[in-house]
């Protein structure tokens, strides 16, 4: 066996000095590794042989990569192409729009750990209908209030866990809730940045999809991300156009829908501000996760384990269900076989909850439009230091703001909302996914409002799938449900956290 390091990423400022410092070449590009891959199918070679003659021969391997990629239909070789694009000063509306995409890695500023300047994006749609002072003095409101907030959460904050300030150590943690609840009253349009790491086949994607999104913004980005890639990786960017389908298939269904179903949505929003429910689940989950298991461990058909599990009695499914578990310790999440169950959530959250709930790509995911009509999420420590008429105050500002802007540029208005507005969102997931977001969105560092709500799903889907389900919740809690299920504790024991 040969195991060897065939390429890796570098910072572009390095290949730049390195090409300053060499004689010109051609083969500074990912599109060499891509068509190398593509031929290990094909040719007896060994890969090391195969990468170099795909940089010997740039050209032939960029036609490669078209013909495999565009005749053959084989888009899996553009995989072995791998982007880092730094993306700075895109809104957070831009942001959850870019991270919608599921094969892909980012790191993205964070509001609740660094302090917000004055930056925001103006969009060009509001600034081509006239909209753009009536914009800016709204979100510039906002941010003064951003300030004032965090002035006068930061020292409550300390007195009230005074135990923890004590400490120097816990200092930054401190500061960073009292920041992550002032950043409530700041707008999506307020600037950020990202770190996206990101394979040419699932840039291609990204580009065609962004490509037909309504905004401006979007359209821009999209453009900016091909022109740098393309100039180092033609051949396998092929499909970036916008498609009609990618443009048209949601506006077909809005407008088949028709005014009638579009009235009834608004009313049931008005009724349901917020709130987690259980839209739906696999019928007997239970059973079907320990089919699964029995299935992977014997020479049985499915249908055969399901009827076994089936036949079993309380006593022993729940034996099996705690033998699955026997070994497990807070940082393990279960089998795979978990995945064999699903449930699906209805959600009313803020869009600072949205913000980290987007970043589960493994579940899907699909929301509507901010609704100022759903109301906002009010910080409880905002009520706490007596601020709430002021927050309440700039909300109805931002919500006159919105229904002005609305009428002139349409979904571009939603800049303007802030972190507190809320929308819908529909999540469906597996029981091994649900594990992930219970243990890191449960657990006491978490963000207060994402921590609520993936408590209710939790103690949901237990209600629908109790042997599943037994030990959901965060890493600081699994030593106690361990040891509700098996009367002692596990051998490994989650960090101290400060709540």
């Amino acid at each position: 066996m040969r195991v060897l390091l065939a390429g890796y990423n570098v910072d572009s400022a390095v290949i730049d000095e390195l090409r300053k410092n060499s004689p010109p070449r051609g083969d500074v590009t990912p599109e060499t590794l891509s068509a190398a891959y593509a031929r290990i199918s094909r040719d007896p070679r060994p890969a090391d042989a195969l990468r170099a003659a795909a940089r010997a021969e740039v050209e032939r391997a960029r036609r490669s990569n078209q013909t495999i990629i565009f005749r053959m239909g084989h888009h899996s070789v553009a995989e072995h192409a791998v982007f880092n694009f730094d993306i700075i000063g895109a809104s957070r509306l831009a942001i959850e729009e870019i991270e919608r995409f599921r094969l892909c890695s980012f790191t993205e500023k964070s509001q609740r750990y660094i302090t917000l300047g004055e930056d925001f994006v103006v969009p060009a749609e509001i600034r081509r209908a006239g909209g753009e002072e009536l914009f800016t003095s709204t979100v510039r409101a906002q941010n003064v209030l951003y300030h004032r907030f965090y002035e006068r959460l930061r020292p409550y904050v300390f007195e009230k866990f005074r135990e923890a300030a004590a400490e120097p150590r816990n200092h930054s943690i401190l500061d960073g809730w009292a920041k992550e609840d002032a950043r409530y009253i700041v707008s999506l349009a307020t600037e950020g940045q990202l770190g996206l790491t990101i394979n040419g086949r699932n840039l291609e994607l990204l580009l065609r999809r962004c490509a037909a999104r309504e905004s401006e913004e979007i359209r821009d980005l999209s453009g900016r991300l091909f022109a740098l890639a393309k100039e180092i990786a033609p051949s396998i960017l092929l499909f970036t156009e916008a498609s009609p389908f990618d443009a048209g298939a949601y506006r077909e269904v809005e407008q088949a829908a028709g005014e009638d179903f579009a009235a009834a949505r608004s009313a049931q929003g008005k009724r349901n501000r917020s709130g987690v429910a259980l839209a739906g689940f696999t019928a007997g989950g239970d059973d079907r996760i320990l089919a699964a298991l029995l299935h992977t461990v014997s020479r049985s058909s499915y249908a055969e384990c399901l009827e076994r599990v089936k036949a079993a009695g309380p006593s022993r499914r729940k034996d099996l269900i705690r033998r699955v578990f026997r070994f497990m310790e807070f940082y393990d999440f279960p089998l795979r076989e978990f995945e064999h169950a699903e449930l699906a959530y209805d959600l009313v959250v803020s869009a600072s909850c949205f913000a980290q709930l987007k970043r589960h790509r493994m579940a899907t995911l699909t929301q509507q439009r901010y609704d100022p009509a759903l109301g906002v999420t009010l910080p409880p420590s905002l009520r706490e230091i007596g601020a709430e008429a002021e927050f309440l105050d700039m909300v109805d500002r931002t919500d006159e703001t919105h229904a002005a802007l609305d009428k002139k540029v349409g979904p571009a208005a939603d800049y303007v909302l802030t972190n507190a507005h809320r929308r819908r969102a529909l999540l469906k997931l597996n029981v091994r996914e649900l594990y992930h977001i219970s243990r890191l969105r449960e657990d006491a560092s978490a963000q207060w409002e994402i921590r609520k709500v993936a408590g209710h799903m939790s103690r949901l889907a237990r209600q629908a799938m109790p042997l599943a389900c037994l030990l959901l919740g965060g890493k600081d809690a699994f030593p106690e449900r361990y040891a509700k299920v098996f009367g002692e504790r596990p051998s490994a024991v989650p960090p101290r956290l400060l709540r």
